[in-house]
C-alpha cells in the first residue's frame, strides 16, 4: 500500500452471516477512519463470502481474503496480522460489536504513552439481538510498569478479551504467533504483557456478544460462572481444551495432545523468550508454581487419557 494506515483490522471468521454485517457496520462508524480493513474466511460454506466480497466493493479499506480450506482459528488469527501494514494492529470478531469511539481512544493511548503496548476498554456482554446481558467483571491490574506482575495478573483465570484491543504492531511481532492448543489465545496475551504495560479505557465500549455458535459455547458453557465469581467448585468452570485444540488447528484431530502439559510448557517457555533479569523470571516461575497448585490432577488426567487415544488410533488404523 502507498500510504500505510496507521491501525490494521484484522478480522478472521467462518460461518459468519449471521452476526459479520453488524460487526462491520460497527468498525465502519469508527469516528477513527485512518484505517485498513483485512477479512481472512476460513472456507466459509454460507453466505458470508458474498457479504464480505459486498462491503469490500463498497470501501476501499476493506481487503478480502479466502482460504481455500478451513485452516483452524489459530493460523487465520495469524493470516490477518501477516497480511497488516498498519503501526497499530487489532483483531476483531465476527460477532462483537464497537462503540463509536473505541478506535480514537485507543489509539490515543498509544500515541501518548509509549510504555503501553495494549489499550482495551471495559466491556460488556451482549446476546444474540444485541441486548444487553451482564457486564464483563474480571478486571486484572496489568498497568504495573514490573513484568512480573503483569504475568502474575495474566495467568489468573480471565477470558482474553483485552486481545481486541489495539496493540503496537511492532511489539507483536516480536512474540511467537498464536499457537495451535487450547488456551493459545491466553498464551499470546500473556507474552504480549511480558514485553509492556496494558492501558484499560474505563468505559464500555467493546461489546462481546453471547451466542450458541461462539467458541466459549461450545467448549467452555459455564463461563459465565467465572465472570460472575459464583462456582466454588474449579472443575466446573474448565473449558473443554482438548476441543479447543481441534478449534484453533483442525490439524490436531487424531494426536495425542497432552493439552495441560502443553500450557504449562508455553508458561514456562514464555519466562525465557523475552529479556527479563534473573529476579524477574524466578518471579514469573514461582507464578507457574502457584496458578498449578490445586490442579495437579489436570496433568494426570493427561496422561490417562493418552492410552484411550492411543486405543482408538490403533481401531481406526486396523479398520482402514
Amino acid at each position: 500500500m502507498s500510504n500505510k494506515p496507521k491501525l490494521s483490522i484484522g478480522l478472521p471468521v467462518y460461518n459468519g452471516e449471521k452476526f459479520i454485517k453488524a460487526a462491520l457496520d460497527s468498525l465502519l462508524a469508527q469516528t477513527f477512519a485512518d484505517f485498513e480493513l483485512i477479512i481472512s474466511d476460513n472456507a466459509s460454506t454460507d453466505q458470508t463470502e458474498a457479504i464480505c466480497r459486498g462491503y469490500a466493493a463498497q470501501d476501499q479499506r476493506i481487503r478480502y481474503y479466502r482460504n481455500q480450506i478451513n485452516l483452524g482459528c489459530a493460523r487465520n488469527f495469524n493470516r490477518v496480522f501477516d497480511l497488516s501494514v498498519g503501526e497499530y494492529f487489532k483483531w476483531a470478531a465476527y460477532d462483537d460489536l464497537h462503540a463509536p469511539d473505541f478506535l480514537i481512544k485507543c489509539v490515543e493511548v498509544l500515541d501518548h504513552n509509549p510504555k503501553v503496548i495494549l489499550s482495551h476498554s471495559h466491556v460488556c456482554f451482549i446476546d444474540e439481538n444485541g441486548d444487553f446481558l451482564e457486564n464483563y467483571n474480571i478486571q486484572l491490574k496489568t498497568d504495573s510498569p514490573q513484568p512480573h506482575e503483569r504475568f502474575h495478573q495474566l495467568l489468573s483465570k480471565h477470558l482474553c478479551y483485552q486481545l481486541y484491543g489495539v496493540i503496537r504492531a511492532s511489539g507483536l511481532r516480536k512474540v511467537p504467533p498464536m499457537g495451535s492448543y487450547g488456551t493459545a489465545d491466553g498464551i499470546l496475551l500473556l507474552r504480549i504483557g511480558l514485553l509492556g504495560e496494558f492501558y484499560e479505557i474505563p468505559e464500555y465500549l467493546f461489546f462481546a456478544r453471547s451466542h450458541s455458535g461462539q467458541s466459549l459455547s461450545m467448549f467452555f458453557p459455564n463461563y459465565h460462572l467465572l465472570n460472575q465469581g459464583k462456582s466454588p467448585d474449579n472443575r466446573r468452570i474448565l473449558p473443554d481444551l482438548y476441543a479447543y485444540a481441534l478449534w484453533f488447528d483442525s490439524a490436531n484431530k487424531g494426536k495425542i495432545l497432552l493439552p495441560h502439559w502443553r500450557i504449562v510448557w508455553e508458561y514456562m517457555r514464555s519466562v525465557w523468550l523475552f529479556p527479563l533479569s534473573l529476579d524477574q523470571r524466578l518471579l514469573c516461575h514461582i507464578s507457574i508454581y502457584q496458578q498449578l497448585q490445586g490442579n495437579e490432577y489436570l496433568l494426570l488426567k493427561d496422561l490417562l487419557k493418552t492410552p484411550q487415544i492411543v486405543f482408538s488410533l490403533y481401531k481406526t488404523a486396523n479398520h482402514s
